[in-house]
């Protein structure tokens, strides 16, 4: 196996607007997002198609930083950010969706090793369930960070009448 994919959903009492704007306000990510440290960012807002930056997150408890761009953008409902680290390429959607009082915001993240090394498919082999479960536990501390600041945003509202 040469690819792993991770999708988690979280139902979030905001707007798909609200949770959008989170979502893209990559400046203040780390901000928001308890395991990322730092944002560079590359180009100017407004964020869409070739936004670039570098974000530094704490994973196994080291620092990892990584170069990200934005591959597809349909707003407010859906986005597309890539990555490429150590030989495999990462690929994280975003898909919001109106449900209720609110919205459900899925995370589908996925990895595929490019390189022919053998012995980075032995590693990858070898060490790809451990990388997908530390994965899954970001991805659901995002979710959860993500789900946090849109319901702030969203409070006003729900004592306005």
């Amino acid at each position: 196996m040469t690819s792993h994919s991770i999708s988690l959903s979280r139902h979030i009492a905001a707007s798909v607007e609200q949770v959008w704007k989170v979502v893209t306000d990559i400046p203040r990510a780390a901000d928001t997002l308890s395991g990322v440290t730092r944002v560079e960012m590359f180009t100017e807002p407004p964020y869409g198609v070739g936004t670039r930056w570098r974000e530094t997150r704490t994973m196994f408890g080291k620092q990892a930083t990584e170069e990200m761009w934005v591959t597809a953008v349909n707003p407010p409902r859906s986005t597309v950010v890539e990555a490429e680290s150590a030989g495999t390429h990462y690929t994280t959607s975003f898909t919001i969706e109106p449900e209720g009082q609110g919205s459900t915001l899925t995370l589908i993240f996925a990895g595929e090793m490019v390189s022919d090394s053998r012995w980075k498919k032995l590693l990858w082999k070898a060490f790809g369930k451990i990388g997908v479960r530390a994965s899954s536990k970001a991805m659901t501390t995002d979710l959860a960070d993500i789900a946090a600041a849109a319901e702030k945003q969203a409070e006003p509202d729900r004592f306005s009448d």
